[in-house]
């Protein structure tokens, strides 16, 4: 059992469930998720995408192997820190101790001014006379660091996958919608679509107000392609758009409705809702090509819209309508105007992402102390009427060469600082 335990917490164990983590993640990325048995069957042959269909590639990152090697990385680094943590304390208290071996050492008659030439604090006297002077004992902890940060790392986004909330909202400036079942309420304030010179879209603007009936608060933000928002925990990303319009309907002359329809959506007539008018496409700049429909332009130089009528669930006709042309359906009249674009606004809520993000700044921390701070010792020992002064480093052993023998010979304007 020794072992066993033994390799579990070894860094051989993590190194090969890295490989291995990496190779997963690799059938992760080729491999399109989410599709069926028959689309799979298509793609790689029948044997295969039973296979994929078995060993759950088509979902890998949510699958249990995958769950199974994140908790055997988890545990390795867990027991990994664990293991070395008293070790790592007893080097770190006897980092600012004199030890029995030197990296590099002289003779010197002031070691105090070589220690300050050098950058060192202030050296602390032993009771037998010599000098010690110890700096940057925290770089002893930078691999220790950097193991806690991935650990958080994991936990975060493997507990974030498990956990996380998706939703999509969608509609024209004026419109209010549910956030699935978040009890919070999205309202489009405005939507923009920015060109450039030669009509090409340059990007995509809302702005949006998140609101809390329950409490009465509310939070606005703009949000674009690439620039999401954070409101109420939730983040907000601008995910695409697409045309809407206004649609009439009038029976016997007189109002009956009137609605902002997105194109894909349907309004059932208010007073024979076994009538349903269907808002299939919009033509900003209609035009027929190969006998189907399709826009010149994005501009609404000619703007036409394709719909369905359906009646009892049964289709009674499709046509195009140009520009206020009506549609009269028996005393029934319909009319689209006031064409615009709507919004699709992507909807992400996932408690962890604190700690994901808490894992990062441990990482960043841990390789800030593992490669930026050096821990160097430098003590005296008394000779006569002279020193001998001793150095140790164990990172960067070379330069720490270099700068103690300029600070043995006085090199003010040479030596580290």
């Amino acid at each position: 059992m020794k072992k066993v335990w033994k390799f579990l917490s070894s860094m051989k164990f993590a190194i090969i469930l890295l490989v291995v983590l990496a190779a997963a993640c690799s059938l992760g990325s080729f491999i399109q998720q989410g599709k069926s048995y028959e689309y799979y069957a298509s793609e790689y042959g029948e044997q295969v995408g039973a296979l994929i269909i078995a060993l759950d590639l088509d979902d890998a990152f949510h699958s249990w192997w995958f769950v199974v090697i994140n908790g055997f990385l988890c545990f390795n680094l867990t027991f990994c820190n664990l293991i070395r943590l008293p070790e790592l304390i007893e080097r770190t208290k006897s980092a600012a101790e004199i030890p029995d071996f030197s990296t590099v050492s002289g003779e010197t008659d002031d070691p105090e001014g070589a220690m300050k030439r050098l950058g060192m604090p202030a050296p602390r006297a032993l009771s037998d006379g010599r000098l010690i002077s110890s700096k940057n004992r925290a770089g002893l902890w930078g691999a220790w660091v950097c193991h806690l940060g991935i650990l958080l790392l994991i936990i975060g986004f493997g507990l974030g996958q498990s956990y996380k909330q998706e939703f999509a909202a969608y509609g024209v400036a004026g419109q209010t919608r549910e956030i699935g079942d978040t009890g919070y309420e999205l309202t489009i304030d405005d939507f923009q679509v920015l060109l450039r010179e030669d009509d090409t879209v340059e990007q995509y603007i809302a702005e949006i107000t998140v609101s809390d009936p329950r409490s009465g608060e509310s939070e606005s933000a703009a949000i674009s392609v690439n620039n999401p928002a954070d409101l109420f925990g939730m983040r907000f990303y601008q995910n695409s758009t697409g045309w809407a319009a206004r649609v009439n309907i009038t029976k016997d002359g007189a109002p009956l409705q009137s609605e902002v329809l997105c194109a894909g959506e349907y309004i059932p007539v208010a007073d024979k809702p076994e009538l349903v008018i269907y808002f299939s496409s919009f033509y900003p700049d209609a035009t027929m090509s190969g006998g189907r429909p399709a826009t010149a332009s994005g501009k609404l130089n000619n703007p036409a819209y394709l719909y369905q009528v359906y009646y009892m669930g049964e289709i009674l006709g499709m046509n195009i309508l140009y520009g206020d042309e009506p549609l009269t359906i028996d005393e029934y009249e319909v009319r689209f105007t006031e064409p615009q674009s709507y919004t699709l606004i992507a909807i992400k809520r996932d408690p962890f992402t604190p700690l994901a993000l808490l894992g990062g700044l441990v990482v960043t921390l841990g390789l800030f102390l593992a490669f930026y701070l050096q821990p160097k010792r430098v003590w005296a020992v008394k000779n006569g009427e002279s020193w001998t002064l001793y150095g140790e480093c164990r990172k960067g052993g070379v330069l720490f060469t270099e700068e103690f023998l300029k600070a043995i010979k006085g090199d003010k304007t040479d030596a580290a600082s």
